[in-house]
């Protein structure tokens, strides 16, 4: 018989319990690894660029109908010093030269004949969102304003020089040239306010930049809000689009037909490559561009030309 074994004896035949380190050590690796990916989320590095499909559509607009509350919408709105609709002081209004408004008639009228491809409009989608949730303006109006002013981005020159005019860049068509405060230069840090999505065609490496997809569309969602727009596509939004392209009679078209765009998405539907209407227009226009029009067109009377004559008299 033999003794039994001490408790130290015992104690040191038995295996060394397995360190606790390793473990502790992955588990923070994986928590901190965790934190890393939520914070990345809810910065918009990751998924902001994921979404193939475009913004949510936030209501079905009605059909515009001419009448004296729209003509007397339209005709405030108008106005270079308008306070009707919520808008205070001056409203930030484009001002085209003859050479452009000539040309750009033309071009209003002719539907485009480029093929916008589904791969190409995908970059636009969190832009669009951020915009409309920055800025509070139908992504709908943001959109129909890309499409007029450029073709979604794919008119030729629109990310390097200037237009046909000498005045205007980007895939926004902003006035760099208007100054000494340049139609951009007002707007040109709007980028600041919104999320830049992760990823998208055309970023540029420096901020500000009119040749920036984001940056550009981010400034004119900017501009249509300082000038009165907001989700409802109505005459609010039939101004700001008439103070961005300017008090002519081809701004008119072009509200028209920018309104009219945005609304017929708003009931069908998104499409890309879908032409604006005729119908659509002519109630747009109806409603909002022809009183406009009547009154740019309209004689001044005997004492409008004379308090003009009066106001020359005085300047020389």
């Amino acid at each position: 018989m033999t003794d039994a074994p001490s408790a130290a004896n015992a104690g040191a035949h038995l295996p060394a319990p397995p360190s606790e380190r390793g473990a502790w050590l992955l588990a923070c690796t994986i928590g901190l690894l965790g934190v890393a990916v939520l914070v990345a989320v809810l910065t918009g590095v990751i998924g902001a660029a994921a979404s193939t499909q475009p913004p949510a559509v936030l209501v079905a607009a009605a059909t515009p109908v001419a009448g004296p509350s729209a003509a007397a919408s339209a005709l405030a709105g108008a106005q270079p010093y308008a306070s009707a609709g919520g808008r205070s002081g001056a409203a930030i209004v484009a001002q085209p030269s003859t050479e452009q408004q000539t040309a750009d008639a033309r071009r209003f009228v002719d539907a485009t004949e480029a093929h916008i491809a589904t791969r190409w409009m995908e970059g636009f989608y969190p832009i669009y969102a951020s915009a409309q949730r920055t800025f509070g303006v139908n992504w709908l109006l943001i959109a129909s304003i890309h499409m007029q002013e450029s073709a979604f981005s794919t008119a030729p020159g629109i990310y390097k020089g200037l237009n046909f005019a000498h005045c205007c860049g980007g895939p926004m068509q902003f006035n760099v040239t208007n100054g000494p405060v340049t139609t951009w230069d007002l707007v040109a840090d709007s980028y600041i306010y919104g999320r830049r999505p992760a990823r998208y065609d055309h970023r540029t490496a420096t901020h500000p930049s009119i040749y920036d997809d984001f940056d550009s569309i981010m400034a004119a969602a900017h501009l249509l809000s300082a000038d009165g727009a907001e989700s409802a596509l109505d005459g609010s939004a039939w101004d700001a689009a008439y103070d961005y392209y300017g008090h002519d009679a081809t701004g008119v078209v072009y509200a028209d037909q920018v309104l009219a765009r945005a609304i017929g998405w708003s009931q069908h539907g998104f499409c890309i490559n879908c032409g604006v209407e005729a119908a659509m227009v002519e109630a747009v226009n109806a409603a909002y561009g022809a009183p406009v029009l009547a009154a740019l067109t309209a004689k001044p009377s005997p004492a409008a030309d004379a308090a003009a004559a009066r106001r020359a008299a005085h300047r020389r």
